[in-house]
């Protein structure tokens, strides 16, 4: 393997023994003794490929394949593990490549995924976030420097502080957590409840306002029933308002009473 070079060349050179250059290039110090031993024998030369296993693709392949993903990940196209390791097929077979690859379901092996990602840190697995294809095709450049070029326009042109300029978004809050504490049984029950206030739940939506300064407006609550109680707002924070909806949910008419309410708060600011 090439990353035994190294080490070799440290035990021939002296610069380090046997252990501290298996220990700085993290490989095995029998095999480095092994190959050191081979190599003063005259049995194996430095600039030959060490160990039985062989890479299939070049480094500058490999850089190229890592390229590739990189790239269809930013496209919003990212690579399953899958794919990739018939990606890697394909090339191998295209470009003549000897492999031990899977001929029958043309598909390169787990132990060659983990080399890969091995010999290439910055690529990882991760879940992706599910992305709308509108919103894809309008977060671009032109989009983005668009908007943001409009944006310090208006900054110049009102000469606003952080104190004027606020961000408001929406949030749903359940009153039934979804996950429970572990809690103390009978041994050999089969099944072990806990009380909760609905069956499924029931999801609160929450207005929250604050500007770039760090001062918050008091939130607003809209509760998934007709009449207000008032005991709805017991231990909720100072200033605090509440809003009814059949669903619960925001609708133009309490966005309206919120916005009468937010600019009474920038006029007392």
């Amino acid at each position: 393997m090439e990353n035994m070079k190294q080490p070799i060349d440290a035990v021939l050179s002296k610069t380090a023994g046997y252990r501290k250059a298996a220990h700085l290039y993290s490989v095995p110090q029998t095999t480095l003794k092994r190959h050191v031993a081979k190599i003063r024998k005259g049995e194996l030369s430095l600039d030959s490929t060490l160990g039985n296993f062989k890479p299939v693709f070049s480094e500058k392949e490999e850089e190229e394949l890592v390229s590739y993903i990189i790239e269809m990940e930013k496209r919003l196209f990212g690579l399953t593990t899958i794919v990739l390791r018939k990606l890697a097929y394909q090339l191998a077979e295209k470009n003549g490549k000897t492999h031990k690859f899977n001929h029958d379901k043309k598909i390169a092996g787990v132990d060659w995924l983990k080399g890969f990602l091995k010999r290439h840190s910055d690529l990882s697995i991760r879940k992706p976030e599910a992305t709308s294809a509108a919103r894809a095709m309008g977060f671009n450049k032109v989009a983005v420097g668009k908007s943001y070029s409009l944006l310090g326009e208006i900054y110049d042109k009102y000469n606003l502080t952080p104190d004027r300029i606020f961000n408001c978004d929406e949030t749903g809050i359940s009153c039934v957590s979804k996950t429970k504490s572990k809690i103390i049984a009978e041994k050999g029950r089969k099944q072990v409840g806990s009380l909760s206030s609905a069956e499924r739940g029931q999801t609160v939506t929450v207005e929250v306002c604050f500007n770039a300064a760090g001062t918050y407006m008091p939130p607003t609550l809209i509760f998934p029933r007709q009449r207000m109680k008032q005991e709805l707002l017991d231990r909720a924070p100072p200033g605090t308002t509440a809003e009814c909806n059949a669903k619960g949910w925001i609708t133009t008419e309490i966005f309206l009473s919120w916005f009468q309410r937010f600019t009474s708060f920038l006029v007392r600011q």
